[in-house]
């Protein structure tokens, strides 16, 4: 299950997730949608980076009957990137909710070969979605 918390006033159906989270996992998730201002603070705050960024990923303990973690996404950044990239807003929260659960799931893009790239692009082609966010750059 997806716990959606959304402080924003952006409007997203929450639903659209659903196939994806569902072809990557089981394990219950929290998902925040916030702004620049209050992602800027939890990435000061948990990566001393005194910006906003696009998402970030909380993971758990892999424990039993345990939620997986919680996704925050700016929704200011999506919408930005969105344009830069001529896709939905939407699209764009798809793209970085996949790059933040796999994050949770224990891929790690700073430190692997290649392997968070290549799952973004299997799901990618599988959802037929717009280039994501490692697989741009």
């Amino acid at each position: 299950m997806i716990e959606f918390y959304n402080q924003t006033n952006f409007d997203f159906n929450i639903d659209s997730l659903k196939e994806i989270y569902e072809y990557l996992t089981n394990k219950d998730i929290e998902l925040i949608l916030t702004t620049d201002e209050e992602i800027q603070k939890l990435n000061k705050q948990f990566r001393n980076k005194d910006k906003p960024t696009d998402v970030l990923s909380f993971p758990l303990e892999d424990a039993p009957n345990t939620p997986l973690g919680s996704i925050v996404i700016s929704i200011d950044t999506a919408k930005k990137q969105a344009q830069k990239h001529s896709h939905s807003v939407e699209e764009e929260i798809k793209l970085l909710f996949i790059h933040g659960l796999l994050h949770l799931l224990g891929y790690d893009h700073e430190i692997d070969n290649g392997e968070m790239r290549e799952k973004e692009k299997e799901i990618i082609k599988k959802f037929n979605l717009p280039d994501s966010l490692i697989v741009r750059n």
